[in-house]
């Protein structure tokens, strides 16, 4: 069954549109996400595609590395930090290529219950726990896959409510989850026993 998805996380359509049709776009979004405004993050793929004419894993992890930093930093940047993000990606797809025949959905569509692909996620490079339980939450409430046990595997991001990007369909639901992390590190800083699990870092 091949990969499709309706996303409204980006603010623009045409971004969104590339996370609905690439499931390795969407992994890459994911990745990005990291210490960069979500949204921009999750532009980046697009960016990538645009610039490299391709979202193919195998043609992202065999281009010149120091070509696709070049890429990844031209404005607008793919990322705050270009060029430890390009290498990043570059891996990603990699791995991909090497684990999963290039098929990212297969990291997901493979996995026989959630622990398994939360497992799966966590290997990934750029994707500590935290951000493999957004990226399951994510998956689960967006785009259908729900793998027995996914809930229990996600903590927090699992419930209804604006903790991430599992939880962003549209430009106001984008603000509660910004409020919300704004409020956590808030909370953080001082030293309030913090709302729960926040955004990955």
């Amino acid at each position: 069954m091949p990969y499709s998805a309706d996303l409204r996380i980006t603010g623009d359509e045409a971004a969104d549109r590339v996370l609905g049709e690439s499931p390795f776009a969407l992994l890459a979004g994911m990745m990005l996400d990291q210490q960069y405004p979500m949204e921009h993050a999750f532009r980046g793929p697009a960016k990538v595609l645009d610039r490299l004419g391709t979202l193919d894993p195998a043609a992202v992890a065999s281009a010149d590395p120091e070509q696709f930093a070049a890429l990844c930093a031209t404005p607008p940047a793919v990322h705050r930090f270009p060029g430890s993000m390009a290498a990043r990606l570059q891996e990603l797809a990699r791995r991909v290529v090497e684990e999963y025949d290039g098929d990212a959905s297969r990291i997901w569509t493979d996995a026989g219950s959630g622990r398994e692909l939360l497992r799966r996620m966590v290997a990934l490079p750029g994707f500590g726990k935290q951000k493999a339980q957004i990226f399951v939450a994510l998956l689960a409430k967006q785009c259908g896959v729900r793998p027995e046990g996914w809930e229990a595997v996600c903590g927090d991001y699992a419930q209804p409510g604006h903790r991430s990007v599992a939880d962003v369909v549209d430009e106001e639901s984008l603000q509660r989850v910004r409020d919300f992390k704004k409020q956590k590190k808030a909370a953080a800083g001082s030293g309030s026993r913090p709302l729960t699990q926040g955004m990955a870092e």
